[in-house]
């Protein structure tokens, strides 16, 4: 399905390495150029999901109130909407559209030596990762030292999931905060279940990719989130004056009397 995505990629990544030399430096180069350029979709899908955050408890409000009432519920949500300017899948769709890439990305990872047939040396990352191919399980049947390096990228694939989760989780209070926090510890321990058989490429490919996502939150994605939460409701708490200066403004003088 994403046969056409992956050629992309595989061209990109054969002119990569034509000066790159090593496999692994290869793949960070590549994963850092599709970083730069979905970031623009990142930081959009950040402002729909900081501007929901404030309009949460109000929606959270027409749904309590219309509780017995779905279809009024519907309607009151669509013109709540509609009088802000607000799409609730603004968030999701710069997400998907990410997805296809990141999939083509990881099947050509995954695949290396079908895709580079005639390649007679080792898919590997300098002396640090010597067989990209290997996964950690594949790897530790050679004994604990040569499978060290695979287990260190195992962690960190399990460990950079968690932190980004942590992260995000600030932006949440109460029970949602709460329940991302043990979704985050679940997910951590599941991605170690997961990546135990991925071979290292797969590995190197998402510790670079998490590790950029990381940095992004701290230094630019948290500015975001806080300069959209503020310009939101500082719009909702202009709203309602505007409204009565309106009303004020359309409200007819009483006549003098002689």
């Amino acid at each position: 399905m994403w046969d056409w995505i992956v050629n992309i990629l595989f061209v990109v990544l054969q002119f990569i390495q034509q000066f790159a030399v090593d496999w692994g430096l290869s793949i960070i180069i590549l994963v850092l150029i599709i970083r730069i350029i979905l970031t623009p979709l990142l930081l959009k899908s950040t402002k729909a999901t900081a501007r929901m955050q404030v309009l949460q408890p109000k929606m959270m409000e027409i749904q309590e109130k219309y509780a017995d009432d779905p279809q009024r519920q519907a309607e009151e949500l669509q013109k709540f909407y509609s009088e802000n300017k607000f799409n609730p899948f603004g968030g999701c769709l710069p997400l998907l559209i990410q997805m296809p890439i990141l999939l083509a990305l990881f099947t050509l990872l995954r695949d290396l030596p079908k895709y580079f047939p005639d390649y007679d040396g080792v898919f590997s990352f300098f002396n640090i990762l010597p067989n990209l191919t290997a996964s950690p399980a594949t790897s530790l049947a050679e004994g604990f030292t040569a499978g060290l390096p695979y287990l260190i990228a195992l962690i960190l694939f399990s460990v950079l999931t968690l932190i980004p989760q942590l992260i995000q989780s600030r932006n949440q209070t109460g029970a949602q905060a709460q329940s991302m926090r043990m979704m985050s510890v679940v997910m951590t321990l599941m991605m170690l279940f997961v990546g135990w058989g991925l071979p290292a490429g797969v590995l190197l490919y998402y510790d670079v990719s998490t590790l950029w996502q990381v940095v992004q939150q701290l230094f630019v994605t948290q500015k975001v989130i806080e300069k959209a939460k503020a310009e939101e409701e500082e719009r909702m708490a202009n709203a309602p004056i505007q409204v009565d200066v309106v009303r004020r403004e359309r409200k007819p003088r009483p006549h003098k009397k002689s």
